[in-house]
């Protein structure tokens, strides 16, 4: 079982993924873009892989304008060497990689351009698939699309459609359950017409549920028939629902007690879980921490490591808690450690803590550090206390001199990311 999260990585340097505006999309640009985001989709696969992350979806976005006639470079040409030593990097560690186009990537929409564009999408990220070398394990997820006023006539629409993709597209869909429209038994009744795996969502199904009754266990177990061998294991999504936001907003962070009670339910499931979650990566490292069965209290340190300094500007009590939590040397404390730490994710900030964490990250450049740079810390802390300066752009400053002097411990911090 592998546990992984979506697109881009929390407080891990040099991962941006970067686009354009279409009149500035010109070739030089382009080829400029592109090669920025492969080394930012490498950085990302060689943090996966010192985190033990062997799931992962990428952006669609990798290739500015990839389905538009807008970009006309032969990239995965242009960029071969890239992408095949991406692609064995992958293959290497067997990391299982994904896409997840957007909401406009609709094959039963009634209008025939968009369904049109839909295609022309989905061929794009085959093609990024291909360019990597990924086989038909790796996959596309997509959901049905709209009802347009007549559910049966759009689901027959999407198999008419879905019928006459390519071969090269057919082995990497799968299809997802929504929020609104088409619940987990909807999902499976087309699977049964077009031989297509199926992506179960707990949150999804938690809010547009089945007439059937069942358990997310349940469900999971219904939907394994949909996957073949040549498909590789069965994969879900899991999320969380945020307190007092819409209904569907995911969870800042997955908190562990309720993960763990549901890891339990489904862990006799050959499955691949994909975290939906806003703080992506920092979640997938905590839930993989917390599952593996012989983990280490040496792997707990080096996340404290990270956020330490995070926690020290929301709570120095919470932040004496964890050190304490830490000297027991147990690595069966997973569960309490990451619970004090989601605390932080709901702490207000406090001027006076803040600046202490501020002072603490300085310490780091004091020494070697010139004059000038100490002089325009301690203005900018100062205008921080007196409310003339935000948190966030004293940070930035901090930043910029870890950049400058290479402080890696600092450059590691998740102190930036909150």
């Amino acid at each position: 079982m592998s546990i992984g999260y979506a697109c881009l990585a929390v407080g891990v340097s040099h991962t941006k993924i970067s686009t354009t505006i279409q009149k500035n999309a010109t070739e030089d640009r382009l080829k400029e873009l592109i090669a920025y985001n492969l080394h930012s989709l490498e950085n990302m696969i060689d943090f996966n892989i010192e985190n033990d992350i062997y799931l992962y979806r990428i952006s669609s976005g990798l290739i500015p304008f990839g389905s538009s006639p807008v970009n006309q470079l032969d990239w995965s040409s242009l960029f071969k060497k890239d992408f095949e030593r991406i692609g064995q990097k992958i293959r290497t560690h067997k990391m299982r990689v994904s896409f997840h186009p957007g909401q406009y990537t609709v094959l039963n929409s009634p209008t025939a351009y968009v369904v049109k564009r839909a295609i022309k999408d989905l061929d794009y990220h085959v093609k990024v698939l291909e360019a990597l070398g990924m086989d038909s394990s790796h996959k596309i997820i997509l959901h049905v699309g709209g009802v347009y006023g007549d559910k049966e006539l759009a689901i027959q629409r999407f198999i008419d459609t879905y019928e006459t993709l390519e071969q090269r597209i057919k082995d990497h869909l799968i299809i997802e359950n929504d929020d609104r429209l088409y619940t987990i038994e909807d999902v499976l009744k087309i699977a049964d017409h077009c031989s297509i795996p199926v992506v179960y969502d707990n949150l999804h199904h938690a809010i547009n549920s089945s007439s059937q009754e069942g358990t997310d266990a349940y469900w999971i177990q219904q939907v394994a028939r949909t996957w073949k061998e040549k498909d590789g294991r069965q994969k879900i999504h899991y999320s969380q629902q945020a307190s007092e936001k819409r209904t569907g907003a995911h969870t800042a962070t997955i908190h562990l007690a309720p993960f763990l009670e549901f890891y339990q339910q489904v862990s006799g499931s050959e499955i691949d879980i994909m975290l939906e979650v806003k703080d992506k990566n920092l979640s997938a490292v905590k839930c993989i921490l917390a599952t593996e069965e012989n983990s280490s209290i040496r792997k707990l340190e080096q996340e404290w490591a990270r956020y330490k300094y995070a926690v020290l500007e929301k709570s120095p009590v919470l932040y004496q808690k964890v050190r304490e939590l830490l000297k027991d040397k147990n690595p069966k404390i997973a569960l309490p450690f990451y619970q004090m730490i989601e605390e932080i994710y709901y702490l207000p900030e406090n001027i006076g803590y803040s600046e202490n964490a501020a002072l603490h990250v300085w310490g780091y450049f004091k020494d070697i550090a010139t004059e000038n740079e100490g002089q325009v810390f301690h203005k900018k802390l100062e205008k921080f206390r007196e409310g003339t300066l935000s948190l966030a752009a004293m940070k930035r400053y901090l930043w910029k001199l870890a950049e400058k002097y290479q402080v890696s411990y600092i450059l590691r911090s998740l102190y930036f990311s909150f």
